[in-house]
């Protein structure tokens, strides 16, 4: 069981997850309310998390959040509320399973990665989000600053046409992974045809991931640097966050 600050505990998690492949489950909590606040959330999180880490229901699955009685995936977690005590959720998927009075109920098991075999993890990996106008001259300084680049795209896998240049011109160098905007996020194939939808994406070099988080994307894409993995091995950890 580990505790940590919330405010980068989801990225941690995705670290964990991608470290871990026992049958003992790895758990993160931590509080949103200092001790000091009416109804701080630190000792119901710490007995919730307990009970996870110790249930023989939970073997197997992995790296996990307990937070606010819910048990979360840890790709797939993302902090939803910035002081509240229902502070992490899981848009796409929602929650594993719940913990009510020191009992467990788990309804799903999440999509486990296999663990690498992380030496370091020095690399510098960039998030650059579309905005409406974009001409791509951000994504071009930091890609050639970068080892590797997150591009956030809009809605289903858009970008503007100077985006679009500059991502194809990353991706021939360098790993660029791209997911989208939206909590709920994935990505289109071809329903759209417009210069800079989701088609022109795809038929670049980049890799598709919007099953991810764009913090969850950047500490995938970190750790797979750091194992020492190519574009091409990065592509095979990665094509499990989208469809086929």
């Amino acid at each position: 069981m580990v505790t940590t600050g919330t405010d980068t505990l989801e990225e941690i998690a995705v670290v964990c997850a991608l470290m871990h492949q026992g049958e003992s489950p790895i758990v993160l909590t931590g509080a949103n309310r200092p001790a000091s606040s009416p109804g701080a959330d630190g000792p119901a999180n710490l007995l919730d998390a307990v009970v996870v880490a110790g249930s023989a229901s939970t073997s197997g699955i992995g790296t996990v959040v307990v937070f606010g009685g819910e048990i979360h995936g840890a790709m797939t977690v993302r902090k939803v509320d910035s002081t509240g005590p229902a502070a992490f959720g899981s848009p796409i998927t929602g929650p594993l399973g719940r913990v009510v009075e020191g009992r467990i109920w788990v309804h799903a098991r999440p999509v486990r990665p296999r663990a690498l075999e992380i030496a370091r993890l020095a690399h510098r990996v960039e998030i650059v989000t579309a905005t409406l106008g974009d001409d791509g001259s951000l994504l071009r300084h930091a890609a050639a600053a970068a080892d590797g680049v997150v591009v956030v795209g809009f809605g289903a896998g858009h970008l503007t046409e100077g985006m679009l240049e500059e991502l194809a011109a990353a991706a021939s160098r360098i790993p660029v992974v791209v997911t989208c905007r939206p909590e709920r996020s994935s990505m289109l194939f071809a329903t759209y045809g417009f210069e800079g939808a989701e088609r022109d994406l795809r038929a670049t070099e980049a890799i598709c991931a919007p099953f991810l988080s764009p913090v969850a994307a950047r500490i995938a894409l970190l750790c797979c640097l750091g194992a020492g993995l190519g574009r091409a091995g990065i592509r095979a950890e990665l094509r499990l966050w989208d469809a086929h």
